[in-house]
């Protein structure tokens, strides 16, 4: 089949990329030249493994090409895909639609009559609803679950499809286009447009939950002078509840579960019904935040002021060069504004920090990082650091101390170097404090 996707961000690359790798002839639709310009020479604006190769492959193959222009896109697809961002409104919990409802006006008004529209962005529920109406072309919802790191493999392979349609005709054209990827076992879900869009909100917000649970459980073992990765390891073993995201550490960032629980909870608001438990899961993640603030202080003597501390970490995860909502840089910039000599290092994503916080410093290498800190905040969990030689690191450092915010070092490998061991949640080795 043909088919368009509009816009090329995170999302839209990867599903333009994939459904050409499936065999359809994809044209990307953006309306930023300069990201349009880049794709085309098979560059990719950011940091997801296998990505630019797959781009490259199928825009070198002639099934994958970008343009800026609708009209073109109009005449080219059967089925458009709206792949567009639906950040936070600035100032409110909501989501902003504003480019949503652009793409599906734009494309309406050039897309062919019998056409299809197909909506993968995280929106409010009633948004599909409302864009049906307003619209002479059909419509349809198929919400996107992608992993950043892994959205090759989850857009291929993924879990499960969801297809919210109003018609019989909507749901066979997308399980055309999908057709490979059913064949390969993936279920699917039929379902009216309001349960296709919860499905992804709904999902976000029992994630946001499982972590924040986690979180407010290491508050608890902190205060009871328990070990909160013995408690999440018992915990894991019990089939109901499952060792997926029950890590505690530093808690999520990152461009969707921060701000789709808050349009959730917004949404679920105007419709009367009250989520407030999402915003205490929202307030844990960002009291974890907090938390390293108060043992950075605590192990420079109670004050950071001149203090120079090494952050390993500014992406807001592994594999990813994205740093919307970043806990790391949080950290990191509230601790410069308290008067530390801060210095990031990021396997991915030093080009993008430093954009945004041009006043922390910046290292090539963590070796380099580490050299003549006062102290180390791990903060995104990259393979990377966690194979960091101990007595190595040591070496490098002016004062051997170590906050390991992600719950992913090994501390008696790390104490039994010298170094004095802090992590969220759990008692200090050999009863140091």
């Amino acid at each position: 089949m043909r088919l368009t996707v509009i816009g090329t961000g995170y999302l839209g690359a990867t599903h333009a990329a994939c459904m050409a790798e499936i065999g359809h002839e994809v044209l990307g639709v953006d309306v930023d030249p300069d990201k349009v310009a880049a794709l085309r020479a098979g560059r990719v604006p950011f940091h997801e493994p296998g990505l630019p190769e797959l781009i490259a492959k199928h825009t070198a193959s002639g099934r994958l090409r970008f343009t800026t222009s609708y009209e073109e896109a109009g005449a080219f697809g059967e089925v458009h895909f709206v792949c567009v961002g639906t950040p936070q409104l600035k100032g409110s919990e909501g989501a902003d639609l504003t480019y949503v409802d652009a793409a599906f006006a734009a494309i309406a008004e050039h897309a062919a009559p019998d056409a299809l529209l197909v909506g993968k962005s995280t929106v409010p529920v009633g948004t599909a609803g409302r864009l049906a109406a307003a619209y002479d072309v059909e419509v349809a919802w198929n919400p996107e679950f992608l992993r950043e790191g892994f959205a090759i493999e989850d857009t291929l392979r993924p879990d499960r499809l969801v297809f919210g349609v109003g018609s019989r005709r909507a749901e066979t054209i997308l399980r055309t286009v999908y057709q490979p990827v059913l064949a390969a076992g993936t279920p699917a879900v039929t379902a009216d447009f309001p349960t296709a869009e919860l499905v992804k909100t709904a999902a976000n917000a029992f994630l946001a939950t499982k972590i924040s649970f986690i979180n407010a459980m290491a508050e608890v073992c902190e205060a009871a002078g328990g070990d909160v990765t013995k408690l999440s390891e018992a915990l894991g073993y019990d089939d109901r509840i499952g060792r997926r995201f029950l890590r505690s550490g530093i808690g999520f960032g990152g461009g969707c579960l921060p701000k789709d629980i808050r349009a959730f909870a917004h949404r679920a608001d105007e419709l009367g019904v009250s989520l407030a438990f999402l915003r205490e899961v929202d307030a844990i993640n960002m009291r974890r935040r907090d938390r390293v603030v108060e043992l950075a202080r605590e192990l420079c003597g109670g004050d950071v002021l001149g203090a120079r501390i090494t952050v390993l970490g500014a992406a807001f995860k592994p594999d990813s060069d994205d740093i919307r909502d970043s806990p790391a840089l949080n950290v990191a910039a509230r601790l410069g504004l308290d008067g530390a000599d801060v210095t990031v290092y990021d396997p991915a994503a030093m080009d993008n920090a430093r954009k945004a916080f041009p006043l922390l410093g910046y290292a090539v290498s963590a070796e380099e990082a580490l050299r003549g800190a006062d102290l180390v905040l791990h903060l995104t969990e990259w393979p990377q650091f966690r194979s960091i030689d101990p007595e190595r690191a040591r070496s490098l450092v002016r004062r051997p101390r170590i906050v390991d915010g992600r719950g992913g070092l090994d501390a008696d490998r790390w104490t039994a170097a010298g170094w004095r061991f802090s992590a969220l949640g759990r008692p200090a080795p050999n009863g140091e404090g």
